[in-house]
């Protein structure tokens, strides 16, 4: 195989033979691409994508900034609203199948509490509202549940009169027995309809 060199190739090659009428024609056509608009610069189609995807993410966080914001400005009414919501609880257990422990809605905002594994059998949801006399925490739960809710962890637990106990190191409470909770804690529970997909 002989060795490829460039300019003996070109010294050999021949000038391409062009009709008189093309160079005729050669400055007009020149003189119409300078004078031809450039094409209008467009935004790559994958940008539209991310941008649609990130306002609706802003818009999701301003409408649970707003819902918390009027949470800490309203009365604790607005938390059981929000978390007693069936949408909100639907469309959240519907993400996470049977992972979902806990929705809670204290100081910090909302949050999702996630089980690592799919173990978290399907039942009637528990809301629960543990009021210390300056902070309310609320959360939607299941039976059997572990939850820290306003410094205490406790155990919640359904009853088979519908009602909801809340127990805990040295701490025992039931919404059927109107047992008071020790330490001065203001406590609403209730079981909630079932939630269907």
């Amino acid at each position: 195989m002989s060795e490829f060199n460039l300019n003996d190739t070109l010294r050999q090659a021949k000038v391409p033979e062009r009709s008189p009428e093309y160079w005729q024609d050669f400055p007009r056509q020149v003189t119409s691409q300078l004078h031809r608009p450039s094409p209008a610069r467009t935004q790559p189609a994958w940008m539209f994508p991310r941008l649609a995807w990130a306002a609706g993410f802003a818009l999701l966080c301003l409408v649970i900034g707003f819902a918390i914001g009027s949470w800490h400005s309203k009365s604790s009414d607005l938390s059981g609203k929000l978390l007693e919501n069936t949408k909100l609880i639907r469309e959240t257990l519907a993400m996470f199948p049977n992972r979902v422990r806990a929705i809670t809605l204290d100081n910090r905002g909302l949050n999702l509490i996630l089980s690592d594994h799919e173990d978290i059998p399907s039942a009637a949801p528990l809301y629960v509202e543990i009021c210390d006399g300056k902070q309310c925490s609320a959360v939607i739960t299941f039976s059997g549940q572990e939850i820290n809710i306003a410094g205490q962890k406790l155990t919640v637990l359904s009853d088979a009169n519908n009602g909801v106990i809340l127990e805990g190191p040295q701490f025992a409470w039931s919404s059927t027995d109107r047992v008071d909770a020790k330490g001065g804690f203001k406590i609403q529970a209730r079981q909630l309809a079932p939630v269907t997909m």
